[in-house]
Formats: C-alpha cells, sequence, structure tokens
C-alpha cells in the first residue's frame, strides 16, 4: 500500500526541459520581467537564452567576466569585469550600450535595485517635468560616415540607436546599480549610468554599540556580495576581512573572516526625488556629450583623410621647383600663373605630368564628399547636440538655485554656472566652424576650378604660354579668391586648428561639477554595524572570495499600512565552511541585521543554524520568495561512482530563529552559539527532488518567474518550476 501511495504521489518541482549545452557556465541570472536567461561561460561568453532555451544571441566582450546582474526593468545586462569595468548591454540584440570605469579591480558583485512603488515619498510641490521634449525634436545619435568605420571612434558601428534608448530609460523609476571590488570599494551609480557616490569599507569607522565607545575597522576586505534594499535605505553587504580595534591597533579581533555589514543609505529615499532630477538630467548631458565627442572625432577623420590627398599631391610642386633650381615658393609659382603670361617648366611639369586633370578631380571630389559629410555631421548631430546640452544646463542651474533641496546632495551653483560658460564657448566655436568650413570649402572649389581651367589650356597648347587671368569669366572674383587661398588655405588648415580647439574643450567639463554631488553623497553613507558571521583560518580553504551566500530582503509583515511606511527584513543566508565554528556541514540564516546593528534592541537579531546529513553537501543556495530558501545538495561520492543531487526548498517559518544577544569583541562568532538542527530529507521541512546528475555551481533562482535552473557536471542546463509538482512515478527520497 505504501509503495501504491508512493507511485501516485507527485514529485516536487515539475522539470520543464533537460538541455545539453555546449559550455561550462560560471554565472547565471534570469531576467527579473521576463523569461529570458543569461549565462556567462568559464571563457566569458555572454549567452542569451530564452525558457524553452532557444539561443537569443551570443556575444564575447573580450574581456573576463566577474559578476552579473539585469536592470530592474529587464532590459539591460550589467557586466562586471576583471580589471574594473561595468559594460551594459541591451537584451535585444546584445549590442553594448555603456562602458563604464568604476573600479581599478574585479568587479565580484553587482546588484541593481529600483524605488519601491509601496515606499511613496512623492510630494506634490516637487513634481518635475523634463521640458526639453517640448522646445527640441528628439535628441540626435551617434553620427556615422559610409567609408569610415566607427570602430575608429571607439564606437561600435551598430550601436547608432543605443544611446537615445538608454537615454529613455532614465525616465523609467529611480533605479541605483551597486557594484563591489576585491579591494573593498562600493560604488553607487543612478540607472546605471550616473556615478552618485562611491565608499571603501576599508576606510570607514564602524562603530559597534555594545562595544562601548570603541571604533573598529576592516582590513584588507574583500566585497562577496551587496544587496540595496527595495526602499533604497540601507546596503547589506557581505565581506572577507580582518577586524582591527582602531584604538589599540597592535590588537586584532581574531582572525580574517566573513563579515555581514550594514550600510545606511537613507540619503537615497530621502532625496530620490531629487537625486532623480539630477541625473536624468546629467545622464541625458553626459550622453549628447558623447554624440559631441563622436561628431568631432568624425569630422576630424574625414577632414584630414581629404587634405592628406590633397597635400600628397601638392607637395610634389615644391621638390620640382628645388629640381628645376628655381627659388620661389608654391604660392610664387601659382601668381606668376594667375597674372603672368608664362607658365614656369617646374609648374608646367606639375600642372600637366604629376597631378593632370584626373588627378585634379579625384582630389576636388574627395574634398567635396568631405565638405557634404561634414555640414551632414554638423547640422544633425554636433549643433542639436550642443543646443540641448545648454538647455538642460539651464534647467540643471535653475534646481541649483533650489538651496535648500539641492546644496544637501551638492548640486552647486557656481560649478554648474561654470559648466554653462564652457558649453556656451562650445555653441560659439560651432557656430563659427560651422562659418569657417563654408568659406574654406567655397576656396577649394573656387580654386580647383581655376586650376583645372589651366590644366585643361596648357594639355590644349603645347607651348608655355597660358592666356591671362583676365580671359577667364569673373575675373576680378576669381583672381581675389585664388589669391586667399593661395595665401591662407594652400600650406594652412583653419578647419584643422578650429577641431583641436574643439577637442580642447574635453568632454569632462562636467567632471568638476558632478564630482561635488558625487562626494557629497559619499561623505553621506555610513557603517551602521558589522556582525561577524564566521572565521577562515588557515586550515579553512574556500574556493574564492565569492562564498556560497544570498541575501533577500522581504516586506516586514508587522509594519504599518501607510504607503510611507513600508519596511523590508534583510535575511542573509550562507554556508559555513568545514572546520569554522566548529561545525561541519551547516548553513547559517540570519534576519534583521540592519536592527542588530542600530539602537533597536539586540534581541531583534535571530538566525538557525542548518546541519546537513553528513553524507551530502550544500553545493549552492539561494533565498526565494515568501522566506524560503533553495538548497543545491550533492551526495558526496567514492571514486568509483558519481553521486546523485538534489533541490529541496525549505519553509524557514518551519525553523525556529533563535535570538542572538553577544557582548562585542569578546566571542565575537556569536553564531557559534546556535544550535545547529539537523535538517531531516523526509520530514515536512518542506519539498526534495533528486536531480539526475551531479550538479554544480551556479543555481540560478528567480523569484520573480518562479523557476530555477541547475548545471551538472557534464555540462547540461535543467529548468525546474518551483511553485508546480510534477505527475510521475519518481519519488523524491533521500535514503
Amino acid at each position: 500500500m505504501a509503495e501504491e501511495q508512493m507511485e501516485e504521489a507527485s514529485t516536487p518541482f515539475q522539470l520543464q526541459f533537460d538541455k545539453p549545452i555546449p559550455f561550462q557556465i560560471k554565472m547565471a541570472e534570469w531576467n527579473p520581467e521576463k523569461d529570458l536567461l543569461a549565462m556567462v561561460t568559464d571563457d566569458s561568453k555572454v549567452l542569451l537564452h530564452r525558457f524553452n532555451w532557444q539561443r537569443l544571441w551570443t556575444i564575447s566582450p573580450g574581456k573576463c567576466i566577474t559578476s552579473i546582474c539585469w536592470s530592474p526593468d529587464g532590459k539591460i545586462i550589467a557586466l562586471g569585469t576583471e580589471d574594473g569595468l561595468i559594460l551594459l548591454h541591451d537584451v535585444e540584440n546584445g549590442k553594448i550600450l555603456r562602458t563604464i570605469k568604476s573600479h581599478d579591480v574585479a568587479i565580484v558583485c553587482l546588484n541593481w535595485a529600483e524605488d519601491d512603488p509601496l515606499a511613496k515619498h512623492e510630494e506634490e510641490f516637487l513634481s518635475y517635468e523634463d521640458r526639453t521634449t517640448r522646445f527640441f525634436p528628439p535628441a540626435p545619435v551617434m553620427p556615422r560616415i559610409g567609408g569610415l568605420s566607427s570602430g575608429d571612434t571607439g564606437l561600435v558601428d551598430e550601436n547608432e540607436e543605443a544611446i537615445p534608448e538608454f537615454s529613455s530609460a532614465s525616465c523609467q523609476r529611480f533605479n541605483i546599480l551597486c557594484s563591489g571590488s576585491k579591494d573593498g570599494c562600493v560604488c553607487f551609480s543612478i540607472f546605471g549610468i550616473f556615478p552618485v557616490g562611491k565608499i571603501n569599507i576599508n576606510k570607514i569607522p564602524i562603530n559597534i554599540e555594545s562595544s562601548g565607545k570603541r571604533s573598529f575597522q576592516l582590513q584588507d576586505a574583500s566585497i562577496s556580495k551587496v544587496s540595496l534594499s527595495r526602499n533604497l535605505q540601507k546596503l547589506v553587504l557581505l565581506c572577507f576581512g580582518k577586524l582591527i580595534d582602531t584604538d589599540n591597533l597592535s590588537h586584532s579581533c581574531g582572525t580574517a573572516g566573513l563579515h555581514c555589514l550594514y550600510l545606511d543609505t537613507s540619503i537615497f529615499f530621502k532625496r530620490k526625488n531629487e537625486l532623480h532630477q539630477v541625473s536624468q538630467q546629467a545622464s541625458s548631458i553626459q550622453d549628447l556629450v558623447e554624440v559631441v565627442r563622436a561628431s568631432i572625432s568624425l569630422i576630424s577623420k574625414q577632414w584630414s583623410s581629404a587634405m592628406s590627398l590633397f597635400h600628397d599631391k601638392f607637395n610634389a610642386l615644391p621638390n620640382l621647383i628645388a629640381a628645376h633650381g628655381v627659388e620661389s615658393s608654391s604660392e610664387d609659382e601659382f601668381l606668376s600663373l594667375l597674372f603672368g603670361t608664362r607658365t614656369s617648366p617646374a609648374l608646367h611639369q606639375f600642372l600637366a605630368s604629376s597631378l593632370g586633370e584626373a588627378g585634379l578631380k579625384r582630389i576636388a571630389k574627395n574634398i567635396d564628399s568631405a565638405a557634404r559629410e561634414i555640414r551632414g555631421i554638423v547640422s544633425e548631430h554636433l549643433q542639436p547636440a550642443v543646443e540641448i546640452i545648454s538647455f538642460r544646463l539651464a534647467e540643471l542651474r535653475g534646481l541649483a538655485r533650489w538651496r535648500s533641496r539641492f546644496k544637501i546632495i551638492g548640486l552647486d551653483e557656481n560649478l554648474i554656472d561654470g559648466v554653462t560658460e564652457s558649453i556656451g564657448m562650445l555653441v560659439v566655436q560651432v557656430e563659427r566652424f560651422s562659418r569657417v568650413a563654408a568659406t574654406v570649402l567655397y576656396l577649394f572649389q573656387n580654386f580647383f576650378t581655376w586650376v583645372l581651367k589651366c590644366v585643361k589650356i596648357l594639355l590644349n597648347e603645347p607651348t608655355d604660354q597660358v592666356p591671362a587671368a583676365n580671359r577667364f569669366s569673373s575675373y576680378d572674383l576669381c583672381s581675389e579668391l585664388v589669391v586667399i587661398f593661395l595665401k591662407f588655405l594652400l600650406h594652412k588648415d583653419p578647419i584643422k586648428q578650429l577641431l583641436q580647439a574643439d577637442e580642447r574643450i574635453e568632454c569632462d567639463i562636467l567632471k568638476e561639477a558632478f564630482l561635488m554631488p558625487f562626494t557629497t553623497i559619499s561623505s553621506q553613507i555610513h557603517c551602521q554595524g558589522l556582525l561577524p558571521l564566521y572565521p577562515v583560518t588557515s586550515s579553512v580553504t574556500l574556493p574564492s572570495t565569492c562564498a556560497v551566500t544570498s541575501i533577500s530582503f522581504y516586506k516586514d509583515e508587522d509594519s504599518q499600512t501607510e504607503e510611507s511606511s513600508y519596511s523590508f527584513t534583510e535575511y542573509v543566508c550562507f554556508k559555513i565552511p568545514d572546520g569554522s565554528l566548529n561545525k561541519r556541514n551547516c548553513i547559517g540564516m540570519i534576519k534583521d541585521v540592519g536592527n542588530c546593528c542600530t539602537a533597536l534592541s539586540m534581541a531583534s537579531l535571530s538566525g538557525f543554524l542548518l546541519h546537513i546529513p553528513d553524507e551530502y553537501e550544500c553545493v549552492d543556495l539561494s533565498l526565494y520568495k515568501d522566506n524560503r530558501v533553495v538548497l543545491l545538495l550533492s551526495e558526496r561520492s567514492s571514486s568509483d561512482s558519481p553521486g546523485r543531487s538534489w533541490m529541496a526548498m525549505l519553509q524557514t517559518q518551519n525553523f525556529s530563529f533563535t535570538p542572538l544577544s553577544r557582548t562585542f569583541p569578546a566571542n565575537i562568532y556569536s553564531l557559534q552559539k546556535l544550535l545547529a538542527l539537523d535538517l531531516q530529507m523526509d520530514t515536512d521541512y518542506g519539498k526534495v527532488r533528486s536531480i539526475p546528475h551531479t550538479v554544480s555551481t551556479p543555481l540560478a533562482v528567480s523569484a520573480s518567474r518562479g523557476v530555477a535552473c541547475v548545471f551538472s557536471n557534464r555540462r547540461h542546463a535543467l529548468v525546474y518550476i518551483l511553485d508546480e509538482d510534477e505527475d510521475g512515478d519518481e519519488v523524491s527520497d533521500m535514503e
């Protein structure tokens, strides 16, 4: 009878499919809004698959990828690299949208949090409208020129639409990208593109109330994971490092270990309206600055290419003059041709043989083509960009005058005035460049027309006799313009000089103005406290600084119902290395870290340890919605036979959270006092399913989509629906 019941029982977690994959996966993350899975292979290729395992695209960023996360709206993938870059890619096609230099070393974790709509803090009188679209057409995109690969500008050719698409994302709900690096730095960027703060946990003081007035500091800390709460008020951070008593540097609090830090980021919540307004304008300005930079670069390259051909041909004339033993210049020879009745042998040879009609036409066509492209870039890209930048700066200048609200985030009116003046100079230079370029190009056309007539006459009349200039139509105007060209353009390049002047107005002009908000916000992010989790001794070996951990925030069930009063309780789950805390094969879970680090009762901090049966080991874990945790377990196998694996989902309310009370710094690893509960795989703690493969990290779990993806050592990907069970004969037992 028992066997019949087992056969009729459903198997937990419906298996959607089991697919072979050609790569070994080292990182994976589900899209929060769509059924998409992004994966990073061991050789740092990035793959995007649909839920049905259809591959959408594969990219090779050419850098070692060390972390990955999605934007809250699921439209952008953020990749952290070994050299400290953050790469932002479009979900639709994998195109790179932006490259940001946030760190100097490897970025080991990323977290992108969006303002929670339930935690509303909007004020009627702060309503703000971006008025730019009222007065201007859509912002210009990156310029492209046929025949010049945009790789010359450092831009990807197909990225023409990238910047306006990314700018439109800035109008979405307020969000912040957090990145943590190997050297203990955490950076904050609004919309992922506007840097708004940076802290180094090795340098910030750590005040722990139970230790009295003593101050502590971390040494040689490396960040493992960061998670910003959905109301943006607190950041929970896990890091490895050594805790030092700053009052007695010779005394350290034990060995290095994993610590849980609580950072007060309430400035993002309290001033999110002001930060949203400033960052929206600033990020749009930065996008347009890139358009200006690319436009000037392309104009410069296009003009340099045309002038290179011109000088290559016309530089042959001075050599011919010297070969004929004549002491004169190119200008003198052309002026003699313009006003005299005879042509020197050197100039005759140059016009009739070296240059020729075909060569002259080729040069004229090349410069005329460059002229058309330059006019197009100026009118469609450069000039609109600088005009919109000016308008947006005027908006920022108006905000900066509201000192009571914007001074506190560092928006300085004097600095904005300085930037406005620099941009005003750029506007004037662009207008001047347009006028000068039009004049120069007209003089070139007139000069080429005159030279071409001379060449034709010389080729038709084999003598050195050339008709006087008064035989040409419009003699006075033609001769005057030729004289101007010979004096100012034959060996000079005013367009190049103007381009160099424009390039000297660095597009970093905004740097100083927005360094003040960056510094101001950074100084208001404080460490509220620290909770040591477990020590790491020489006998405890870890595969990397990225330990098996998971952090999630859940809405506090006891919070008030008012919209502005929503609060979140943080849960931290982690695997304890064997030998640490005198424990073996345990995972720990704690909650209310933020409360324990503030003036609230120490009794609010609670946790439990869970002992995994010795014949199994925890490969990976992830917190799941409704205070559940998903464990990926593997059987400790002998060398003869491969071990089996299981996925378990446990209800944390089935475990007793024990209050943690301690006196710091004595016995700092207070989790050691927690009793390790034995996980009974056949009890009602949760659901367990066997997996027909030996599994490896990572375990990719999506709380918003209710799915999990497990990867095996044999390069298989198994996707399970966590909230649905599967009918069948297979029964999950752990015997």
